[in-house]
């Protein structure tokens, strides 16, 4: 065998061997107020929970390419000045780069403390964010 030939069979091996080792990356999106929930903090509660070992798991069941996740943050003030928050999360089909509402699994967390400044509503919005994700991919997979 001449030399180009074990050299490409060589390249093809390691590329194979490197997107075989690659993380899956599910797609996430998320349609929050910005009173309670700003995008950089979505995305990194997001990273938090959809770590490596947990990613691996849930796309044998659940692949990365037809599915996805939506967050909702939404809340803020009412008239007494009590924070109410509501934090929605669901895994939904992929339609390419984009997700179709058929929601397959679903988590609503809420919560309403009074007497809370704008950050401590966020930090609420956050909490309740948690607990939703924390809803759905312990429904997915067992840990």
């Amino acid at each position: 065998m001449s030399l180009l030939p074990r050299l490409f069979t060589a390249a093809l091996l390691g590329a194979a061997a490197a997107a075989h080792a690659a993380t899956p990356v599910y797609l996430t999106l998320d349609h929050s107020s910005a009173p309670v929930m700003e995008a950089a903090t979505a995305k990194a509660v997001w990273k938090a929970h959809l770590d490596d070992k947990l990613v691996k798991r849930l796309a044998k069941l659940y692949p990365v390419g037809k599915w996805a996740f939506i967050s909702q943050v939404e809340g803020g003030y009412n008239a007494d000045k009590l924070c109410v928050v509501t934090a929605r999360v669901v895994l939904v089909p992929r339609a390419g780069k984009s997700a179709v509402f058929t929601p397959k699994e679903k988590a609503t967390a809420f919560d309403a403390k009074p007497n809370l400044d704008a950050a401590q509503c966020k930090a609420l919005g956050k909490d309740k964010l948690d607990e939703a994700i924390n809803a759905v991919v312990s429904s997915l997979v067992a840990q």
